[in-house]
């Protein structure tokens, strides 16, 4: 998402009549000018695609967040924009993470595993390619049939199944075809390692099926588009960075040539993607304001403050929101005509508070597309499969230990400060001592020097070839 106020869009909403505190926000501590905002979510996978759960398995898929009834299920705009009413009295717009989950579990706690964007990956991607090419050249892998499987199963499509990941390679030893054996659990846990899949060694989810079910051909045109990126990227990537890979909806913090941390994240949805670049975070910013952009307040806030006005409630109170007009005076809820045109020129910013929508830390980083790495009320979303949901920045889960390791070389802070930040609300804007590269790029498939092929969903279409990879 664009800054409402960045380039010939700001022009055309009166950018030299803002108020002076959102031209203090472009020029001072905040120079980077990073204040686009992660938008409408959802904390429920859709009812249908390749991460609807099997009806009836016992893997833990029906323990996936549902919706409360009459709650469109977003953090502060997707609760209060995406349809629906409110009632006066404040509803959280916050949730957590369900207790108890192993997916979920195994889903916001990644093995720190090799990093991704490193000239080690390079030769093996072109082996790979090569055994890929082979594949192909025999007919590629058979599609397994869409039924739920686990140890003890048996029948055509477990005989399948073997077949199926013995071409790959993730079947290797003795195993009983027509069993779901020891050997088939541990190669179901191998492929959903290397697919980025919670790794149950069961089959019980559509994801999985679908990710079993991408032609080997398809597989190869990945491999091929994406050890270009590896050749074009990897060899600019600093011993020391952050790496944000989009397709994986993962973050790495590289240290020395090894992942110091990996963190689950959420990225930008196919309509609003998250975009690739290359920077330098600088800064990083404790208890922000998030400044609403235009757009959204001429589509989403005004509709939404129309409703609130016509039973008589006040919007921005309950969402300790703030209203300016365009030289700067804070109003007065009550002077507001939400009927009126000239509410489309007011500013809105959210308060700093325990819900606010960027959380309680932003991590900044120069860049053109107004985007950046932040925490979020809306935990439960790190626990979904599928993480494409932001409108082009980035969430980070346990994102205190990312500004932690950030910090390091900041006097004074260390992971109880920065607790201690979140706790106290206190607004601080710290600069980071040790500036270090980002980089948000797009790999969806590479190779590793262990020998592991890796891959994830083409979400946005960019793999040259690789049209039905984007299922997984």
């Amino acid at each position: 998402m664009r800054l409402w106020f960045s380039g010939t869009e700001a022009a055309t909403h009166g950018e030299r009549h803002m108020p002076r505190f959102f031209n203090d926000f472009r020029s001072g501590t905040l120079a980077t000018g990073l204040i686009a905002a992660l938008l409408v979510v959802t904390v429920v996978p859709a009812s249908a695609g390749p991460f609807n759960w099997f009806k009836g398995n016992k893997g833990g898929g029906q323990t996936q967040p549902q919706p409360q009834q009459g709650s469109s299920g977003g953090g502060l705009f997707g609760g209060l924009f995406n349809g629906g009413s409110r009632a006066p009295a404040h509803e959280s717009h916050a949730s957590e993470l369900p207790r108890g989950n192993a997916e979920v579990a195994m889903i916001v706690n990644p093995a720190l595993g090799l990093p991704t964007l490193t000239t080690r990956n390079i030769a093996p991607t072109r082996a790979a390619i090569k055994k890929y090419k082979v594949i192909v050249a025999q007919g590629g892998w058979p599609m397994v049939p869409a039924k739920a499987m686990k140890p003890g199963s048996r029948g055509q499509e477990v005989i399948t199944l073997h077949r199926r990941l013995e071409i790959s390679g993730d079947l290797v030893g003795m195993s009983i075809p027509n069993e779901y054996d020891a050997a088939l659990v541990a190669a179901v846990k191998r492929f959903q390692n290397r697919h980025g899949l919670p790794p149950t060694g069961v089959i019980d989810s559509k994801a999985m099926i679908q990710a079993l079910n991408v032609p080997a051909n398809v597989r190869l045109a990945q491999l091929e588009s994406n050890l270009k990126r590896l050749k074009k990227l990897a060899p600019r990537a600093s011993s020391r960075h952050v790496l944000v890979n989009i397709p994986a909806a993962q973050v790495e913090a590289v240290q020395g040539g090894r992942v110091a941390q990996r963190h689950t994240a959420v990225v930008g949805k196919v309509a609003r993607p998250t975009p690739e670049l290359r920077s330098k975070i600088k800064e990083v910013n404790f208890n922000p304001y998030w400044y609403v952009p235009r757009s959204i307040i001429h589509k989403d806030l005004v509709p939404k403050g129309r409703q609130f006005a016509s039973r008589g409630q006040d919007m921005l109170a309950a969402y300790h929101m703030e209203a300016f007009d365009l030289a700067g005076n804070q109003l007065d809820p009550r002077q507001i005509d939400w009927f009126g045109e000239e509410v489309y020129k007011y500013n809105f910013r959210q308060q700093p508070w325990k819900e606010n929508s960027l959380g309680f830390v932003k991590i900044n980083f120069p860049n053109s597309d107004a985007v950046y790495l932040h925490d979020t009320p809306l935990k439960s979303l790190f626990g979904k499969p599928v993480r494409f949901e932001s409108s082009g920045c980035v969430r980070v889960h346990n994102v205190s230990a990312l500004v932690n390791w950030l910090l390091a070389s900041n006097s004074g802070w260390d992971i109880n400060r920065i607790r201690n930040m979140k706790a106290t609300g206190e607004q601080l804007s710290v600069k980071v001592v040790k500036q270090t590269p980002v980089y948000l790029a797009y790999v969806s498939a590479w190779s590793t020097p262990d020998g592991q092929i890796h891959f994830r969903p083409d979400v946005y279409g960019l793999d040259a070839g690789a049209h039905t990879a984007s299922a997984y």
